[in-house]
């Protein structure tokens, strides 16, 4: 099993190498249900066209889900994308909290934050800043927040216990988040596990759904739901990279599912009746 370091360089690598290429070259060797989906980080986005603030430029295609559908963003608020790449999700979210909001997107890549940096400066958003940093420490000040948004990133991250505790930090007592991540129902192979590929594609480093959930709750979010949630099938020209035949007809068997989920929960608020001083009761 690799480090946590190891596995972060890895993945910074891979995001380096993708930031650096367009949707359609990073999409053209994985066409869904066709013949060519080798590479697996692809397999599992979504279609974003419908959503105001949408720029395709900003979208290389990598999420599994639609979080800033799901995330209740107001006008005015301050929003913040974790692995916020070339800014996909960082402009949707700024079309939601407008002109008097604030979006700021984290991402530990260089290449990434200088892509997500050229496209807010050439749409003149003033209001979006893009911010260097480990997601599991983030560049932010407490009860920064009133959302935060992240599509399949916490599953790159080997300790996703550390994330959702910065989450707790970052957001603003009765904040909230909306959350797109994989996660799993069962055993993968080893040799998925271990594959340095599968992890850059979310896959191998997706933990089980149920303790998932539970390390949000274990952090103190309430109200958490289940938003949305769906199948993810990785096609066979993919696992056969990494299993034989007679492993793939196994793994089908096994009853292992790979799902892509989107949360919600929030940060709890100041009780009521609370107190902090004579100047800031009402």
């Amino acid at each position: 099993m690799q480090t946590q370091d190891k596995v972060k360089e890895m993945v910074k690598q891979k995001y380096s190498e993708i930031a650096l290429q367009d949707k359609e070259t990073n999409a053209a060797s994985c066409c869904g249900s066709g013949c060519c989906s080798d590479e697996v980080y692809n397999i599992m986005s979504e279609d974003y066209n419908q959503l105001q603030g949408y720029n395709p430029d900003a979208d290389l295609g990598l999420g599994c889900g639609l979080p800033t559908q799901f995330a209740k963003i107001k006008k005015g608020d301050v929003v913040i994308d974790l692995g916020s790449g070339a800014g996909n999700d960082a402009f949707i979210a700024r079309h939601e909290t407008g002109e008097n909001g604030k979006v700021i997107g984290i991402d530990f890549t260089p290449a990434m934050i200088d892509k997500s940096r050229k496209n807010a400066e050439v749409r003149g958003y003033n209001n979006v800043e893009f911010r260097q940093g480990d997601i599991e420490k983030m560049p932010v000040t407490a009860n920064t927040a009133d959302v935060i948004v992240s599509n399949c990133v916490l599953n790159l991250v080997p300790n996703k216990d550390g994330v959702f505790k910065e989450i707790l930090r970052v957001l603003k007592p009765g904040g909230h988040f909306s959350i797109s991540d994989i996660v799993l129902v069962g055993e993968l192979p080893l040799n998925i596990k271990n594959a340095a590929e599968m992890y850059a594609g979310c896959v191998a480093g997706a933990i089980q759904k149920n303790e998932y959930l539970q390390l949000i709750e274990s952090n103190g979010f309430k109200n958490i739901t289940l938003q949305k949630e769906k199948v993810i099938t990785v096609p066979d020209d993919i696992l056969s990279n990494y299993l034989s035949a007679e492993q793939i007809a196994s793994f089908k068997q096994s009853g292992t599912g790979i799902f892509s989920v989107t949360v919600y929960a929030e940060k709890p608020g100041t009780e009521k009746g609370a107190c902090c001083g004579p100047d800031c009761c009402n």
